[in-house]
């Protein structure tokens, strides 16, 4: 991949998770954004331990040459007056243009399960009718307009347990929505979680892919969490996802794949697990290694 184009961030939720806080509840800020940066990361997504005011989020990340390439967004197109959800959603946006940062990640989370804790992660997802899908994406393509008139990329997180987690939701939402304003971000652990092959998947829509999600899983985890019924936070905990190269997944062909287009922007490790079991700083510089060798940047 060209080390010029491409550049690598981590993701905060391995530190401290913005779900279950109990997880990384005595990881501070500082501890989080040093590690990153002792592990040779220069960017990171958006936690929630970082400061609120923008100006002591720069100067904290300034002191340690990183940046912000991203943050989740939480869209209910589908359950709210998009009106609440635009002005959610240009807040946002303003942010991170403070930031630096030029991509804004959004996962539909109408009917999500993804933060339920009684609910089986499996079987249990909520299916969008036509008229929802119509209404989903008219919604998306808004708001990507918007994201683009404030110089922000609108690119969008599939996810377990949302109304768009398999490779066929995926295809079905990148037909209904405009290139000019509505990417995808590709999440390799997510596909691999619910059965897909991540990379099939990505050879589809890599010219429309602008943000990148670098996330291992471990199979024996997921058998366990399927047998089980857990729900996703209990997947989370029991160590359903781990970084690059300590699971699965094969990432270099799919390394060949975005450099063969020409990928340019962020690629993020992002592995939430428990930091009482897999050490934050340990798990970085594994991954950290790991992509140096396999992606050459």
């Amino acid at each position: 991949m060209n080390a010029d184009k491409v550049k690598l961030a981590i993701a905060p939720i391995a530190w401290t998770n913005d779900d279950m806080p109990d997880l990384g509840a005595a990881n501070t800020f500082e501890q989080c954004v040093s590690e990153m940066a002792l592990a040779g990361y220069e960017g990171c997504e958006v936690g929630n331990k970082y400061p609120k005011d923008p100006a002591a989020l720069k100067r904290a990340l300034d002191m340690r040459g990183l940046r912000i390439c991203n943050q989740w967004f939480s869209s209910f197109v589908l359950t709210k007056p998009f009106e609440e959800v635009e002005k959610e959603f240009v807040a946002q946006c303003d942010f991170l243009r403070a930031m630096g940062a030029r991509v804004i990640g959004a996962s539909e989370q109408s009917f999500s399960i993804q933060g339920r804790k009684d609910v089986p992660i499996f079987g249990s997802k909520y299916d969008m009718t036509n008229t929802e899908w119509e209404k989903f994406a008219s919604g998306m393509n808004r708001l990507g307009a918007i994201a683009k008139s404030m110089g922000i990329s609108l690119v969008y997180h599939h996810h377990m347990g949302t109304v768009v987690q398999t490779a066929e939701e995926v295809d079905r939402m990148m037909d209904m929505t405009d290139p000019e304003v509505f990417s995808l971000l590709f999440d390799s652990g997510h596909l691999a979680y619910c059965g897909e092959d991540p990379l099939t998947l990505l050879k589809k829509h890599s010219a429309r892919v602008k943000h990148v999600h670098l996330k291992d899983v471990r199979p024996d985890v997921i058998a366990a969490v399927k047998a089980g019924r857990g729900s996703f936070l209990d997947g989370v905990r029991m160590g359903t996802f781990t970084v690059p190269g300590d699971g699965t997944i094969d990432f270099g062909p799919i390394f060949e794949e975005l450099g063969s287009v020409g990928y340019e922007g962020w690629m993020v490790v992002e592995a939430e697990q428990d930091p009482a079991k897999a050490d934050p700083l340990e798990y970085a510089l594994k991954a950290r290694a790991y992509i140096r060798e396999k992606a050459g940047i």
